[in-house]
Protein backbone atom coordinates (compact mmCIF):
# COMPACT_ATOMS: atom_id res chain seq x y z
CA UNK A 1 0.00 0.00 0.00
CA UNK A 2 1.25 3.47 -0.91
CA UNK A 3 2.37 5.78 1.87
CA UNK A 4 -0.28 8.56 2.00
CA UNK A 5 2.48 11.13 2.17
CA UNK A 6 3.80 9.92 -1.19
CA UNK A 7 0.52 10.80 -2.89
CA UNK A 8 0.54 14.31 -1.46
CA UNK A 9 4.17 14.74 -2.53
CA UNK A 10 3.39 13.62 -6.10
CA UNK A 11 0.44 16.00 -6.30
CA UNK A 12 2.51 18.93 -5.04
CA UNK A 13 5.40 18.16 -7.43
CA UNK A 14 2.97 18.03 -10.35
CA UNK A 15 1.37 21.32 -9.30
CA UNK A 16 4.80 22.98 -9.11
CA UNK A 17 5.72 21.71 -12.58
CA UNK A 18 2.49 22.95 -14.19
CA UNK A 19 2.68 26.32 -12.43
CA UNK A 20 5.96 26.90 -14.27
CA UNK A 21 4.63 25.99 -17.74
CA UNK A 22 0.97 27.11 -17.68
CA UNK A 23 0.36 30.41 -19.52
CA UNK A 24 -2.50 31.13 -17.10
CA UNK A 25 -4.51 29.55 -14.31
CA UNK A 26 -7.63 27.86 -15.75
CA UNK A 27 -11.09 28.66 -14.43
CA UNK A 28 -12.88 25.74 -16.08
CA UNK A 29 -11.77 22.12 -16.53
CA UNK A 30 -13.37 20.05 -19.28
CA UNK A 31 -12.76 16.31 -19.17
CA UNK A 32 -13.50 14.48 -22.42
CA UNK A 33 -14.75 10.91 -22.38
CA UNK A 34 -15.01 7.98 -24.77
CA UNK A 35 -15.22 8.98 -28.42
CA UNK A 36 -15.28 12.71 -27.63
CA UNK A 37 -11.60 13.65 -27.83
CA UNK A 38 -12.07 15.56 -31.09
CA UNK A 39 -13.65 18.45 -29.16
CA UNK A 40 -10.12 19.67 -28.45
CA UNK A 41 -10.01 21.01 -32.02
CA UNK A 42 -12.59 23.66 -31.05
CA UNK A 43 -10.26 25.25 -28.51
CA UNK A 44 -7.97 28.24 -29.03
CA UNK A 45 -5.02 26.25 -27.76
CA UNK A 46 -2.07 27.93 -26.08
CA UNK A 47 -0.37 24.85 -24.67
CA UNK A 48 -0.69 21.10 -25.22
CA UNK A 49 1.13 18.59 -23.03
CA UNK A 50 1.02 14.80 -23.48
CA UNK A 51 0.26 13.12 -20.17
CA UNK A 52 3.56 11.27 -20.53
CA UNK A 53 5.43 14.60 -20.13
CA UNK A 54 3.66 15.62 -16.92
CA UNK A 55 5.27 14.38 -13.69
CA UNK A 56 3.27 11.65 -11.93
CA UNK A 57 0.29 11.82 -14.32
CA UNK A 58 -1.16 8.37 -15.00
CA UNK A 59 -1.01 7.04 -18.57
CA UNK A 60 -4.19 6.40 -20.52
CA UNK A 61 -4.21 2.85 -21.89
CA UNK A 62 -7.57 3.06 -23.72
CA UNK A 63 -7.37 3.62 -27.50
CA UNK A 64 -10.25 6.13 -27.58
CA UNK A 65 -8.53 8.40 -25.02
CA UNK A 66 -5.73 10.50 -26.54
CA UNK A 67 -3.96 11.53 -23.36
CA UNK A 68 -3.24 15.28 -23.58
CA UNK A 69 -3.66 18.24 -21.26
CA UNK A 70 -4.58 21.32 -23.29
CA UNK A 71 -4.65 24.93 -22.07
CA UNK A 72 -6.63 27.41 -24.10
CA UNK A 73 -9.75 29.52 -24.37
CA UNK A 74 -13.36 28.73 -25.15
CA UNK A 75 -16.23 31.22 -25.21
CA UNK A 76 -13.96 33.73 -23.52
CA UNK A 77 -13.15 31.36 -20.65
CA UNK A 78 -9.68 30.18 -19.62
CA UNK A 79 -9.92 26.42 -19.73
CA UNK A 80 -7.94 23.24 -19.21
CA UNK A 81 -9.02 20.25 -21.28
CA UNK A 82 -8.25 16.68 -20.25
CA UNK A 83 -8.31 14.86 -23.58
CA UNK A 84 -8.85 11.40 -22.21
CA UNK A 85 -9.20 9.99 -18.72
CA UNK A 86 -8.13 7.04 -16.61
CA UNK A 87 -10.30 4.23 -15.31
CA UNK A 88 -10.41 1.99 -12.28
CA UNK A 89 -10.52 -1.06 -14.60
CA UNK A 90 -7.12 -0.09 -16.05
CA UNK A 91 -5.63 -0.99 -12.68
CA UNK A 92 -5.52 2.49 -11.17
CA UNK A 93 -6.90 3.29 -7.73
CA UNK A 94 -9.75 5.81 -7.58
CA UNK A 95 -7.25 8.25 -6.05
CA UNK A 96 -4.98 7.90 -9.11
CA UNK A 97 -7.97 8.19 -11.46
CA UNK A 98 -8.80 11.59 -9.94
CA UNK A 99 -5.16 12.77 -9.75
CA UNK A 100 -5.51 15.36 -12.60
CA UNK A 101 -8.60 16.91 -11.00
CA UNK A 102 -6.82 17.23 -7.66
CA UNK A 103 -3.87 18.93 -9.36
CA UNK A 104 -6.00 21.33 -11.42
CA UNK A 105 -8.10 22.26 -8.38
CA UNK A 106 -4.91 23.30 -6.60
CA UNK A 107 -4.00 25.37 -9.66
CA UNK A 108 -7.15 27.44 -9.17
CA UNK A 109 -9.83 25.75 -11.29
CA UNK A 110 -13.30 26.36 -9.86
CA UNK A 111 -15.59 24.43 -12.22
CA UNK A 112 -15.46 20.91 -13.68
CA UNK A 113 -17.45 19.89 -16.76
CA UNK A 114 -17.00 16.22 -17.50
CA UNK A 115 -18.34 14.03 -20.28
CA UNK A 116 -18.63 10.29 -20.72
CA UNK A 117 -20.44 7.60 -22.65
CA UNK A 118 -23.03 5.63 -20.70
CA UNK A 119 -25.34 2.71 -21.25
CA UNK A 120 -28.99 3.57 -20.84
CA UNK A 121 -30.96 1.88 -18.06
CA UNK A 122 -34.09 4.03 -18.19
CA UNK A 123 -36.44 2.47 -20.77
CA UNK A 124 -37.75 5.94 -21.65
CA UNK A 125 -34.32 7.03 -22.90
CA UNK A 126 -33.24 6.78 -26.54
CA UNK A 127 -29.76 5.91 -27.87
CA UNK A 128 -27.99 9.13 -28.76
CA UNK A 129 -29.60 11.10 -25.93
CA UNK A 130 -27.53 13.40 -23.71
CA UNK A 131 -28.08 12.86 -20.00
CA UNK A 132 -27.33 15.79 -17.71
CA UNK A 133 -26.24 14.21 -14.43
CA UNK A 134 -28.26 15.25 -11.40
CA UNK A 135 -26.89 12.58 -9.03
CA UNK A 136 -24.78 9.42 -9.00
CA UNK A 137 -24.22 6.05 -7.35
CA UNK A 138 -20.66 5.01 -6.55
CA UNK A 139 -20.50 1.23 -6.99
CA UNK A 140 -16.73 1.08 -7.46
CA UNK A 141 -16.27 -0.16 -3.91
CA UNK A 142 -13.59 2.48 -3.39
CA UNK A 143 -13.55 6.18 -2.55
CA UNK A 144 -10.66 8.49 -3.58
CA UNK A 145 -10.88 10.31 -0.23
CA UNK A 146 -10.10 7.15 1.74
CA UNK A 147 -7.07 7.53 3.99
CA UNK A 148 -5.64 10.53 5.84
CA UNK A 149 -7.29 13.82 4.87
CA UNK A 150 -5.21 16.79 3.74
CA UNK A 151 -7.14 19.57 5.44
CA UNK A 152 -5.82 22.25 3.10
CA UNK A 153 -7.36 20.31 0.18
CA UNK A 154 -10.84 19.93 1.63
CA UNK A 155 -12.89 18.78 4.64
CA UNK A 156 -12.69 15.28 6.12
CA UNK A 157 -16.42 14.70 5.53
CA UNK A 158 -17.51 16.73 2.48
CA UNK A 159 -21.22 17.34 1.91
CA UNK A 160 -22.73 15.61 -1.14
CA UNK A 161 -26.33 16.81 -0.95
CA UNK A 162 -25.79 18.42 -4.38
CA UNK A 163 -22.96 16.55 -6.15
CA UNK A 164 -23.85 18.30 -9.42
CA UNK A 165 -24.43 22.04 -9.18
CA UNK A 166 -28.14 22.92 -9.61
CA UNK A 167 -27.40 26.14 -11.46
CA UNK A 168 -25.06 24.34 -13.88
CA UNK A 169 -27.76 21.72 -14.52
CA UNK A 170 -30.19 24.53 -15.36
CA UNK A 171 -27.60 26.18 -17.62
CA UNK A 172 -27.09 22.87 -19.44
CA UNK A 173 -30.80 22.28 -20.01
CA UNK A 174 -31.38 25.91 -21.06
CA UNK A 175 -28.38 25.70 -23.41
CA UNK A 176 -29.77 22.55 -25.04
CA UNK A 177 -33.10 24.30 -25.60
CA UNK A 178 -31.36 27.37 -27.03
CA UNK A 179 -29.29 25.21 -29.41
CA UNK A 180 -32.38 23.15 -30.33
CA UNK A 181 -30.67 19.92 -29.36
CA UNK A 182 -33.28 17.22 -28.83
CA UNK A 183 -33.30 14.30 -26.40
CA UNK A 184 -31.44 16.08 -23.61
CA UNK A 185 -32.67 14.75 -20.29
CA UNK A 186 -31.46 14.58 -16.70
CA UNK A 187 -30.80 11.44 -14.72
CA UNK A 188 -28.81 9.44 -12.20
CA UNK A 189 -25.50 7.89 -13.27
CA UNK A 190 -24.02 4.77 -11.69
CA UNK A 191 -20.31 3.96 -11.85
CA UNK A 192 -19.32 0.28 -11.85
CA UNK A 193 -15.79 -1.17 -11.83
CA UNK A 194 -15.77 -2.89 -15.26
CA UNK A 195 -14.28 -3.80 -17.62
CA UNK A 196 -16.92 -6.52 -18.12
CA UNK A 197 -20.23 -5.09 -19.27
CA UNK A 198 -23.46 -5.65 -17.37
CA UNK A 199 -25.42 -8.89 -17.37
CA UNK A 200 -29.22 -8.77 -17.74
CA UNK A 201 -29.62 -9.37 -13.99
CA UNK A 202 -27.13 -6.61 -13.17
CA UNK A 203 -28.90 -4.26 -15.58
CA UNK A 204 -32.23 -4.91 -13.83
CA UNK A 205 -30.66 -4.47 -10.38
CA UNK A 206 -28.92 -1.18 -11.30
CA UNK A 207 -32.21 0.18 -12.62
CA UNK A 208 -33.96 -0.91 -9.42
CA UNK A 209 -31.29 1.00 -7.48
CA UNK A 210 -32.45 4.19 -9.17
CA UNK A 211 -29.87 4.59 -11.95
CA UNK A 212 -30.80 5.91 -15.40
CA UNK A 213 -27.39 5.33 -17.00
CA UNK A 214 -24.32 3.19 -16.28
CA UNK A 215 -20.62 3.68 -16.97
CA UNK A 216 -17.15 2.97 -15.66
CA UNK A 217 -15.81 6.48 -15.02
CA UNK A 218 -16.32 10.01 -13.71
CA UNK A 219 -17.45 9.44 -10.13
CA UNK A 220 -13.94 9.48 -8.56
CA UNK A 221 -13.25 12.78 -10.34
CA UNK A 222 -16.55 14.24 -9.13
CA UNK A 223 -15.82 13.23 -5.53
CA UNK A 224 -12.39 14.87 -5.57
CA UNK A 225 -13.73 17.98 -7.33
CA UNK A 226 -16.45 18.43 -4.72
CA UNK A 227 -13.96 17.81 -1.92
CA UNK A 228 -11.85 20.61 -3.41
CA UNK A 229 -14.81 23.00 -3.52
CA UNK A 230 -15.37 22.91 -7.29
CA UNK A 231 -18.76 23.19 -8.98
CA UNK A 232 -19.47 20.14 -11.16
CA UNK A 233 -21.53 19.45 -14.28
CA UNK A 234 -21.70 16.00 -15.87
CA UNK A 235 -22.89 15.10 -19.38
CA UNK A 236 -23.34 11.49 -20.53
CA UNK A 237 -23.91 10.41 -24.11
CA UNK A 238 -26.38 7.52 -23.89
CA UNK A 239 -24.87 5.05 -26.34
CA UNK A 240 -27.46 2.27 -26.07
CA UNK A 241 -30.51 1.30 -24.02
CA UNK A 242 -30.91 -2.33 -23.04
CA UNK A 243 -34.05 -4.10 -21.89
CA UNK A 244 -33.03 -6.83 -19.41
CA UNK A 245 -35.98 -8.94 -20.60
CA UNK A 246 -34.85 -8.69 -24.24
CA UNK A 247 -31.14 -8.26 -23.79
CA UNK A 248 -28.94 -7.51 -26.80
CA UNK A 249 -25.14 -7.84 -27.00
CA UNK A 250 -23.25 -4.65 -26.09
CA UNK A 251 -20.36 -4.02 -28.50
CA UNK A 252 -17.69 -1.48 -27.46
CA UNK A 253 -17.14 -0.38 -31.06
CA UNK A 254 -20.84 0.50 -31.30
CA UNK A 255 -20.60 2.54 -28.08
CA UNK A 256 -17.63 4.51 -29.43
CA UNK A 257 -19.36 5.03 -32.80
CA UNK A 258 -22.49 6.43 -31.12
CA UNK A 259 -20.42 8.77 -28.94
CA UNK A 260 -18.44 9.99 -31.97
CA UNK A 261 -21.69 10.52 -33.90
CA UNK A 262 -22.96 12.73 -31.08
CA UNK A 263 -19.78 14.80 -30.94
CA UNK A 264 -21.04 17.75 -33.08
CA UNK A 265 -24.14 18.18 -30.89
CA UNK A 266 -22.16 17.80 -27.69
CA UNK A 267 -19.59 20.32 -28.92
CA UNK A 268 -22.31 22.91 -29.61
CA UNK A 269 -23.79 22.25 -26.19
CA UNK A 270 -20.47 22.60 -24.36
CA UNK A 271 -19.59 25.82 -26.20
CA UNK A 272 -22.98 27.29 -25.24
CA UNK A 273 -22.64 26.14 -21.63
CA UNK A 274 -19.13 27.57 -21.33
CA UNK A 275 -20.36 30.93 -22.58
CA UNK A 276 -23.11 31.01 -19.94
CA UNK A 277 -20.97 30.04 -16.94
CA UNK A 278 -20.11 33.11 -14.92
Amino acid sequence: MENPGDYQRRVEECVAFLEDVFPFSPDLVIQLGTGLGGFADRIESELSLPYSEIPHFPRSTVDSHSGNLILGRLSGKKIAVLQGRFHYYEGYSSKEVAFPIRVLSLLGAKTLLLTNAAGGLNPLFLPGSIMVLRDHLNFLGENPLRGPNVDSWGPRFPDFSTPYHPELIKIALDSASHCRIKNVISGVYVCIPGPSLETPAETRWLRDCGADGVGMSSVPEVIVAKHAGMDVLGLSVVSNVNDPDNFQPIILEDIIATAEGMQPKLERLIVEIAGRIS
